[in-house]
């Protein structure tokens, strides 16, 4: 399975947060699993922090890798699926990783309810 994780995903899983669910912490770890994560959530993480919204690991980059994760980049083709996706909610970064997820046909590992309203296989 190809597995995008949503932000707060990533974060619990680099934090061995016990919010993380049991079936999505399995899926993680699994090696025959490929688990991505999106320069969105990167970018993400980065803007929130500077607001002090949130905390996160001090090299991002590095404890992603150092996870076993993987990188997935935001193009122009996940872009400009924006357009066909309903608006469910108007947070802009989950539409950009739903939007990833759906081009790339991945399953997408969140919790967030809104999430699954849209046509992509939900991991929750």
């Amino acid at each position: 399975m190809r597995i995008l994780l949503d932000t707060h995903i990533l974060l619990w899983w680099l934090a061995d947060d016990q919010r993380l669910p049991g079936p999505i912490r399995a899926a993680v770890a699994d090696g025959r699993n490929s688990v991505y994560v999106s320069a969105i959530s990167v970018a993400e993480i980065a803007i929130k922090g500077s607001l002090g919204k949130l905390e996160s690991p001090g090299d991002l980059a590095t404890a992603i890798l150092g996870s076993g994760l993987s990188h997935l980049p935001f193009t122009a083709e996940h872009a400009d699926h924006l357009s066909a996706l309903p608006w469910h909610h108007r947070d802009p970064f989950d539409r950009m990783l739903i939007a990833q997820a759906v081009v790339e046909s991945m399953t997408f590992a969140s919790v967030d309810p809104a999430c699954g309203s849209y046509d992509a296989q939900l991991l929750s």
